[in-house]
């Protein structure tokens, strides 16, 4: 009989500690038992089955063996032999010598049968010694008490299971692989309790392969790519050790986990080669390797690998960044955003859906959701990234879906995370996803354990708004209690037109039409077929930029005939009223003006606005108003409407010091001379001792917001003061400021700006000493050169020096402005002989055009005023170097 010839084959698996599944180069099977020896039977559980065949797993699984046949035994079913032979590893160890030599395996009771040839009598013969040698030293099967394992092979309860060992990554044996997602693995929970189960692969899908119906025997084939991704896990996995991290359970109670290979996770290496698809029922669990899977199905799609080979990569709808302002929140889900151009578009945040209207356990936190994203976004930058767009479908338009972000916080993770948005379950093929999409599926899940927002069991009290102008007696009635009430916080709901709101006063649960007193705004097109005013339509958009759905304070003053309320109207602490009238979007009405307070202030932005031609001023004739307003003077006598007898001018001297001069308007800020004063004085001591210390000298933590106090070195002396930040650049990181103790201002970066200690030099320790005054009598001219004389003109002969000011009247309806005359006491001035008076003289100021109560009161002195008036035209003096401008 000839000697066997050494074979080649690659083990592929091994069925128990004497038996291996071989494959040749052309991937065809064939079993090898190994010749004159038992092994414990694996399926059987019996004793010490396990290591027998893991002691040769790790031998020789995906290694290249040489092999040669001794000899065949018929089987009893299926009437093929079985091949019973030797192995040679590739390290030169040979089987079933080491086996037996490790007392993993007995010797056949009918080997001696089998020993037919001298080489095989020879093999068992030292066999025979080697078990001997085992069973002397009770190796392996030989143990006088061998460990026992336990084998569970089908688990009672999966999500016990799964909750016991969540996290955990357990070592395991790959036994079988369905498919290229689906597993038998035999999970090591201990050295002596094992279980055999089914796991799913995280975080993918995979094609089925083909399978066979046992109800009828049919065959139903595997999809595209199935059984290559079968056999891509097979060659890896097949028996190979890895780790299961279990994750939770499938909605079918079967194990889901991540397998890690030692050289990876599989999911990766199959996505890569185009093989499975990545699916989001295991984004939370996986976390941040959820990213990785997605970053290499992205790479088998670029390369058309597997079963992504006809996929076309779809354009993206817009992919880069842009800048915005979020000028509207239509809803917890939904931005109107205003790109530089001044061009408003509607879009969509990517993946995540505000409170469901119709699901009544999220429904009532849908007005929460909106006021949370309002709060933070409303006329705030923003980056926008088009992520794709939604076709139009019924009852929707066209839309577009974005990554929208604020201070580098993503705005549909910030919803998410606190409950106020829910995350959209994407189909496969839906190429608009958040790029985020994983970290939101995360914060959903963290949210509703922890019952934030619309996860919270109990539903939020609900703020229903009372409309208090619905009617004249309510808005009588409401307006009793908000008239004693000053800067009362409220959010603009809507635009009605210019000048015209809905407002919502949250603290009141108030809802109120709202119109600004003291002027009159163009009428805008109220529907297709009307026709606007001429700058209606302007004056409209421009109130919609600048206060739709903005916090805001009003003052109410009083009613309409509709039940509307008519006050002022602050946008970041500035009147509106007096906004749109510097535009030339609007008038001053000046009998409502007026009454309000407030006419001087509106008097002057008109002016801003007609010297600009701005809007309704573009073909304003100054010289035809001069005149007009010449004629109204004229015709004003020194009593009231109908006879009415005029308030009285007040005598109230006061010692003070002008401290700053106002270019734009020739208005003071004055320092009144005493307590005060001194307790600046020494404030400002305390505050220079202060800085001096270069542990003083931090800058400011974060950005100032508008009204915020802070500590400034003024430029031009070097020194530090208060100051108050008016307003804020952030493009070039820098704030107006005011300096709240002597009035003047200036711009200053943000790093130059220090923190203030209010316990020791706030404004409550010493209030602002800087207090707005005004000239009485007096209107300055409004051309740049004039007036930059009348300003130069009151620095010479104001800036600190010891004066004494008549307060003549207080307007508490402007910020308690003060009307004062200024009088040196070193030239014993008099009412009529005074600061005021010498401004007039120099021809640069006139009699105000229109007087104001307390001041047609003041007969003599208007009197007087007027000579001195026409003194400085005769002699062609300041602003009347070419005559009179009141003349036609």
């Amino acid at each position: 009989m000839a000697a066997p010839q050494p074979q080649e084959g690659k083990v592929k698996s091994v069925l128990s500690g004497d038996t291996l599944v071989l494959q040749n180069k052309a991937k065809q099977e064939r079993t090898l038992s190994l010749a004159f020896i038992n092994a414990p039977r694996l399926q059987q559980d019996e004793a010490c089955s396990f290591e027998s065949r893991d002691f040769i797993r790790k031998l020789c699984v995906g290694k290249v063996i040489h092999f040669k046949i001794l000899y065949a035994i018929p089987q009893k079913t299926g009437g093929g032999s079985r091949d019973y032979g030797t192995v040679v590893l590739a390290g030169g160890q040979q089987l079933p010598d080491l086996v037996v030599q490790e007392g993993w395996a007995k010797l056949r009771d009918d080997a001696e049968r089998k020993a037919e040839s001298p080489p095989a009598a020879e093999l068992l013969e030292k066999l025979q010694a080697l078990e001997a040698h085992a069973k002397a030293d009770e190796k392996g099967v030989w143990a006088s008490k061998p460990k026992a394992i336990q084998n569970i092979r089908e688990l009672s309860d999966p999500k016990a299971f799964a909750e016991e060992h969540k996290g955990q990554a357990i070592e395991s044996v790959v036994e079988r692989v369905l498919s290229g997602d689906r597993l038998i693995c035999r999970l090591m929970v201990t050295p002596t309790q094992h279980v055999q189960t089914t796991v799913l692969v995280a975080g993918l899908k995979s094609p089925t392969t083909a399978r066979t119906n046992p109800s009828d025997g049919s065959t139903q084939p595997a999809e595209p790519y199935g059984n290559e991704s079968q056999a891509f896990v097979e060659e890896r996995l097949l028996q190979r050790g890895v780790q299961v991290r279990v994750l939770g359970v499938s909605p079918n109670n079967l194990l889901v986990g991540e397998v890690r290979h030692p050289v990876g996770n599989i999911a990766e290496f199959l996505l890569k080669e185009g093989l499975a698809r990545c699916v989001d029922h295991h984004s939370t669990w996986l976390g941040g390797e959820m990213g990785k899977l997605r970053q290499a199905e992205r790479s088998a799609k670029e390369r058309q690998a597997g079963i992504f080979k006809s996929h076309v990569a779809q354009r993206s709808a817009g992919g880069s960044e842009s800048e915005a302002t979020v000028s509207r929140v239509f809803s917890a889900d939904t931005l109107f955003i205003r790109n530089k151009a001044g061009t408003d578009r509607r879009v969509n945040l990517s993946s995540v859906r505000q409170p469901k209207p119709t699901d009544p356990k999220q429904s009532p936190f849908g007005a929460e959701a909106k006021e949370f994203l309002r709060k933070r976004l409303i006329g705030k930058h923003v980056k926008v990234t088009i992520d794709g767009k939604r076709p139009a479908t019924e009852g929707y338009d066209e839309r577009e879906m974005a990554t929208v972000s604020n201070n580098n916080k993503n705005v549909a993770l910030l919803l998410v995370e606190n409950g106020y948005a829910s995350v959209i379950r994407h189909r496969m093929d839906d190429a608009d996803r958040s790029p985020i999409y994983d970290e939101l599926l995360a914060a959903e899940e963290a949210a509703q354990k922890e019952g934030k927002g619309m996860w919270n069991p109990k539903p939020p009290k609900q703020q229903s708004f009372v409309d208090y102008s619905e009617s004249l007696e309510k808005a009588k009635r409401q307006l009793t209690l908000l008239s004693k009430q000053k800067r009362v916080p409220a959010v603009v709901d809507f635009v009605k037109s210019g000048s015209r709101f809905t407002v919502l006063v949250p603290r009141d649960n108030a809802k109120l039409t709202f119109v600004l007193g003291g002027i009159r705004a163009p009428r805008s097109a109220r529907g297709p077929n009307d026709t606007a005013e001429p700058f209606g339509q302007e004056a409209h958009d421009f109130a919609t930029k600048r206060c739709m759905q903005r916090d805001v304070e009003i003052d109410v003053e009083d009613t309409d005939k509709q039940g509307g309320f008519i006050g002022q109207l602050y946008v970041n602490r500035e009147s509106f009223a007096k906004v749109l009238v510097e535009e030339g979007l609007a008038s001053v009405h000046a009998y409502s003006a007026e009454k309000s307070g407030n006419a001087n202030e509106l008097f002057a932005a008109e002016e801003k606005a007609k010297e600009a031609r701005r809007g309704l001023w573009q073909d304003w004739d100054p010289s035809q108003e001069a005149a007009e307003d010449g004629e109204e003077v004229e015709q004003a006598d020194t009593n009231g409407v109908n006879g009415d007898a005029l308030p009285p001018r007040e005598r109230n001297y006061k010692d003070v010091t002008v401290t700053y001069v106002d270019p734009s308007n020739a208005r003071v800020k004055l320092q009144m001379i005493g307590s005060g004063k001194a307790n600046l004085d020494s404030l400002m001591k305390d505050f220079a001792n202060f800085h001096i210390s270069s542990s003083n000298s931090q800058p400011l933590q974060q950005p100032p917001k508008a009204g915020d106090i802070v500590s400034a070195k003024f430029t031009q002396d070097g020194v530090w003061y208060r100051a108050r930040v008016r307003r804020n650049d952030r493009e070039n990181k820098s704030s107006d400021i005011v300096y709240i103790d002597y009035g003047n201002t200036e711009t200053q970066p943000w790093s130059a700006l220090r923190p203030l200690d209010p316990s020791r030099f706030g404004t409550q320790k010493l209030k602002p000493q800087a207090i707005d005054a005004a000239l009485s009598f007096l209107q300055f001219p409004t051309a740049p050169e004039y007036l930059a004389e009348s300003v130069n003109m009151l620095n010479d002969i104001t800036l600190e020096r010891d004066l004494v000011a008549n307060i003549d009247f207080t307007d508490a309806r402007d910020n308690n402005l003060l009307w004062v005359t200024l009088m040196d006491p070193k030239q014993a001035s008099t009412l009529n002989q005074s600061i005021n008076a010498e401004v007039v003289s120099e021809g640069l100021a006139m009699v105000a055009r229109k007087l104001r109560p307390f001041e047609r009161a003041a007969g003599d002195v208007v009197a007087d005023l007027k000579k001195r008036e026409e003194g400085a035209k005769k002699e062609r003096l300041g602003m009347w170097e070419y005559g009179d401008l009141t003349e036609d």
